[in-house]
């Protein structure tokens, strides 16, 4: 559990910090380690990217809550990053957002968003996106910090009511969100820095963002609205999928083995292994 605190105190101090980070997006252990030696300062695990690892499916809620805990613990015992996971609507109710917290604050994770969609949709919805109501998701907020145990884990209430159902909104749902206690607002789907001056204003709590619009993406100025973490897309797992397919589209093609391109050598595969870990190991508790 020390472990696991140190990186939420990390966490902590990006979200009370001056400066605005790009958080890595990884995926599995590998993934993480390649973020920690290129010097990010923090994970961001999304439920769209676990479905597709773990399950190979969209993101439609399938993967269960076990499933993307598994993932996350992965993540967390490989790299020493904090690992900030988006949670979805806390896979049901307030009483299940309650068992997702412990669960999820089990596997280390430094930060975890429970978002106001409804979901899974609904019968009859025709694929459109909405809400729960403001009173719903409050509540579970609030339930959500009842089940914390570490005081350091941090909790950001999410919303994707900036792209669905504009600022006044927005800024109703912030300010309950705000109320209940969360220690972050994650917001999904600003494009302009109009609206995004307005939200900021009206917001005490430190921000993430996810699905910004190019116009706001400036970290200088995302750093002075109060933002913290604001994510850009999920590219590492799309470019390993791509990686993947034209390897194996060459080696079906008839390309040799030893005329692939973009293949890692013997010594990236050492690196991002722990390699020399496992050797160390091995020589003071095998020999």
């Amino acid at each position: 559990m020390h472990q696991w605190s140190e990186r939420r105190e990390r966490f902590r101090a990006i979200l009370s910090g001056p400066a605005c980070v790009h958080p890595a997006s990884v995926f599995d252990p590998v993934s993480v380690r390649i973020a920690d030696d290129l010097g990010f300062e923090m994970g961001m695990l999304a439920g769209s990217i676990a479905s597709a690892t773990v399950l190979g499916a969209p993101d439609i809620i399938q993967l269960t809550l076990t499933e993307f805990a598994d993932q996350a613990l992965r993540i967390n015992r490989a790299g020493r990053l904090p690992l900030l996971v988006d949670a979805d609507h806390g896979y049901g109710n307030a009483l299940n957002v309650m068992r997702t917290v412990t669960e999820l604050e089990t596997a280390g994770v430094a930060g975890l968003s429970i978002e106001d969609t409804e979901l899974p949709q609904p019968f009859g919805s025709g694929g459109k996106v909405e809400l729960v109501s403001v009173e719903e998701g409050a509540g579970k907020m609030r339930a959500a910090l009842a089940a914390r145990r570490d005081p350091n884990l941090v909790i950001a209430g999410r919303t994707s009511a900036p792209a669905l159902t504009g600022v006044a909104d927005t800024i109703e749902r912030i300010r309950a969100y705000e109320a209940a206690g969360v220690d972050a607002v994650f917001l999904v789907g600003i494009k302009t820095r109009d609206d995004l001056d307005e939200i900021a204003a009206a917001v005490s709590k430190p921000l993430i963002l996810g699905g910004a619009g190019r116009e706001i993406m400036d970290r200088e100025y995302l750093a002075r609205r109060g933002v913290r973490v604001c994510l850009q897309g999920h590219q590492p797992f799309m470019a390993a999928i791509q990686a993947v397919h034209d390897c194996m589209k060459a080696l079906r093609d008839g390309v040799p083995p030893s005329q692939l391109t973009g293949v890692a050598n013997d010594e990236f595969v050492k690196r991002v292994t722990r390699q020399a870990d496992y050797a160390r190991w091995a020589k003071e508790w095998l020999e």
